[in-house]
């Protein structure tokens, strides 16, 4: 493939995965890899994915200011500083379409069940320590790749928080993960220098699609974001097996 569609590829997977990342919170990293894992080498694909997502939650955090919830955050952010540097130590040895067949089955299966099923129960057990696992398991997503919101969004959605409320946990959590996420890349020299030219295609590409993100969760129900987070993790399911099933046969 040519160096300008390459670049090409990285410009659109940044337009898609911002628009989705100012509505949803999340999902940054899920929706440019869909784009940039056919043509972008993995360690240059994880780093741009880490680099987009802290862009686009600098970005939602002065466009989209909700009530902070430090008390519910909390274990979120412990767990996640915890588990970072558990999945940057995984990156080099992970097998990484085993990995992505197995969240994504999980995704796939039990997404659909909840989108579908009003009357799944909330889990109400676990408190805090239950919230510190999503964000430990969130935290190491997020070392192996940027992932950081996938877990803890799933998690929010079974405990049943309002719509301002899981925005507020995961926007921030995805905040501080990414931010100790890049200095860690950084630091053990998964980011280098080269790759910053890629990095300045990422950032304004994602700008605009970014704010509209935003603009459009202002705008809709507590059932349409429901709907709209767990679409989104389904997707994200399918599009990871789509890119690792083939791998492995």
């Amino acid at each position: 493939m040519s160096i300008d569609t390459t670049l090409l590829v990285i410009a659109l997977g940044a337009v898609v995965a911002g628009f989705v990342q100012g509505l949803s919170g999340f999902a940054f990293g899920m929706v440019a890899m869909s784009f940039w894992a056919w043509t972008v080498e993995p360690r240059l694909a994880a780093a741009m994915s880490v680099f987009g997502a802290l862009t686009g939650q600098l970005l939602a955090a002065f466009s989209v200011r909700r009530r902070f919830h430090l008390t519910a955050l909390l274990p979120f952010l412990l767990g996640g500083v915890l588990g970072i540097p558990v999945g940057v130590m995984l990156l080099p040895v992970l097998n990484v379409h085993w990995f992505k067949i197995v969240l994504g089955t999980v995704l796939v299966i039990w997404c659909p069940i909840m989108l579908f099923s009003a009357s799944i129960p909330r889990i109400t057990h676990g408190g805090r320590f239950a919230d510190g696992i999503a964000g430990w398991l969130g935290g190491i997503m997020g070392g192996i790749g940027g992932f950081t919101g996938m877990i803890p969004t799933l998690w929010c959605t079974l405990r049943g928080f309002e719509k301002d409320t899981q925005r507020t946990i995961i926007q921030n959590f995805n905040l501080g993960a990414l931010i100790v996420t890049m200095a860690v890349y950084v630091g053990t020299g998964i980011v280098t220098t080269d790759m910053l030219p890629k990095f300045a295609i990422v950032a304004p590409a994602m700008l605009i699609p970014t704010l509209l993100g935003t603009r459009v969760y202002l705008g809709i129900s507590d059932l349409a974001f429901r709907r709209i987070v767990l679409s989104l993790l389904t997707l994200s399911g399918v599009a990871m097996l789509t890119a690792a099933v083939p791998k492995v046969l």
